[in-house]
């Protein structure tokens, strides 16, 4: 293994000496592509040689991390952002580069795996947690605190081959989270347990970040990289696509996760003569100006439509809503009721009519419908596109109802 090399990252450099170094990784595993399907096969053909297909799940991915920095690392599925936290663990040897770890690791992969399940959850507790570095001294005295984190006080004389998969995967958390580790590799652990334990795993996170632990954290959940990761990395097909801050990444992983997906099960529907008047374009913006398809829940966004004169047009009405994807109308604006007149404007005349506002409804796909009419009278349409444009708006925390306020939870004693 070389010494961790500054430079190569600002956020860890500025530090001092880096908590871990990834320098140039790469992991490639070899897949048979052709294989016997029968012993006769096997006989008719004793000499074919074997056929192999590459499949590259780690490239060149280098980064550094900072001691006490909390580090997301998002993909889809296989995109190699799992294959590559077995390689910071261990589990795989690296093929070309080279990981390097200052500090005691513990590594929240695969939980349970090491579990006898001839024994019972006391028996288990104190050999794993020894296994994972911890004295036996040390595992007795918070043997009471690991199985309470579990929620097993009734089962702790229980053989494990009789606990469901979640119950012992809770017992293996609630060890690895007692471990005195300098460096954290966790692994999608929010998905283990019920909401109640995945709010005691939240609370862990925020007690692990107030003591500096670094923590290397995989997940799908982009709410939980936007509320605890200083950073994020985005990978895709192996390769580093994206570092920075984690909303920036949570906004790259979604696009890239539902690109193709927002259009889908909306049909768009049109009323109007479209004589005097069309609409031709309709898309959403976010705040940069950037054409978005995907956005993130509170974030302030712009639905736009472009309207073509055919005709010469005195105040014409202009009015859009937006919908959720059953239908449900959630947001109406008229120029009829904001501004009332709108001018004049001459056949071949293109304008572009923009709304501007913070969406602070709940997760999930919506569409928006422009409508122009004529003066005076808004059931005189002249162009109406029902969803036209659609937008898959994604969750930065875990709220119910179809609007969230940023409300604020407050209890005190009277």
């Amino acid at each position: 293994m070389i010494d961790a090399m500054p430079g190569k990252d600002s956020a860890a450099a500025s530090t001092g000496h880096p908590a871990v170094v990834i320098d140039s990784v790469s992991k490639t595993f070899r897949l048979p592509h052709q294989r016997y399907s029968t012993l006769k096969e096997r006989a008719l053909h004793p000499f074919r040689s074997r056929v192999f297909d590459e499949l590259k799940a780690v490239q060149d991915i280098s980064v550094q991390i900072a001691p006490g920095e909390f580090f997301g690392i998002v993909g889809r599925n296989g995109s190699g952002k799992s294959t590559l936290l077995k390689c910071l663990a261990g589990i795989y040897r690296v093929d070309t580069g080279s990981i390097t770890i200052d500090g005691r690791l513990s590594p929240f992969i695969e939980l349970g795996v090491g579990f006898n399940m001839d024994l019972t959850a006391r028996e288990n507790v104190i050999i794993n947690a020894t296994m994972l570095g911890l004295t036996p001294k040390q595992a007795r005295e918070r043997f009471d605190d690991i199985i309470a984190f579990a929620g097993l006080e009734e089962f702790i004389d229980l053989k494990l081959k009789n606990y469901s998969s979640g119950m012992a995967v809770r017992l293996a958390f609630s060890i690895g989270i007692e471990v005195d580790a300098d460096v954290l590799l966790v692994d999608e652990v929010l998905a283990v347990g019920d909401a109640a334990f995945q709010h005691k795993c939240y609370q862990q996170f925020e007690r692990l970040k107030s003591e500096g632990k670094t923590i290397i954290f995989v997940t799908h959940d982009m709410s939980a990289v936007e509320r605890f990761c200083d950073r994020a990395m985005l990978v895709e097909k192996g390769k580093m696509v994206t570092l920075g801050a984690p909303r920036e990444v949570a906004r790259a992983y979604n696009q890239l996760n539902f690109a193709g997906v927002v259009h889908e099960a909306v049909e768009e529907r049109r009323h109007g003569d479209r004589k005097s008047a069309e609409i031709t374009r309709t898309w959403f913006e976010n705040e940069s100006w950037q054409h978005v398809s995907t956005l993130s829940q509170g974030e302030f966004c712009f639905g736009l439509f472009e309207v073509k004169f055919l005709e010469d047009m005195q105040d014409p009405i202009v009015g859009w809503a937006l919908h959720t994807q059953s239908g449900q109308t959630v947001m109406a604006a008229s120029s009829q009721f904001e501004r009332g007149e709108t001018g004049a404007f001459k056949a071949g005349e293109t304008v572009v009519v923009k709304i501007g506002f913070s969406f602070r409804f709940s997760a999930g796909q919506y569409s928006l419908s422009p409508v122009v009419a004529r003066a005076g009278n808004a059931a005189d349409i002249v162009d109406e596109r029902e969803h036209a444009a659609t937008l898959l708006v994604f969750a930065t925390r875990s709220t119910g109802g179809l609007v969230d306020l940023d409300q604020v939870l407050e209890i005190k004693r009277a």
